[in-house]
């Protein structure tokens, strides 16, 4: 764990390859998620150790478009803003404003 700030740049990298992991689920997998929050830790090559939070949940009504929203920290005090991406998939597997 970082003693200082957390590394922008690895950060997002991380970020960003968690969230890929849900983007290449089929929409009826996706679904199955709905609801449910699932939160990890994620340790580097350099040693840092990350918290992912990733949220499944309706951007709407129920059966219809779904967001994906996860957000990253080291448990420092960026925990309280961490920073986050998001994406929508929707029914047909496609992606909103892709």
């Amino acid at each position: 764990m970082r003693s200082e700030s957390m590394d922008k740049r690895t950060a997002t990298a991380v970020l960003a390859e968690q969230l890929r992991l849900y983007r290449t689920k089929p929409y009826a997998l996706l679904k199955d998620d709905v609801g449910q929050v699932n939160a990890y830790e994620v340790t580097t090559p350099d040693g840092s150790v990350y918290q992912i939070e990733v949220q499944v949940f309706w951007d709407g009504k129920p059966g219809g478009d779904i967001r994906v929203m996860a957000a990253i920290d080291d448990r420092g005090w960026r925990a309280v803003l961490p920073p986050s991406e998001s994406f929508i998939m929707m029914p047909d597997g496609t992606f909103v404003d892709e």
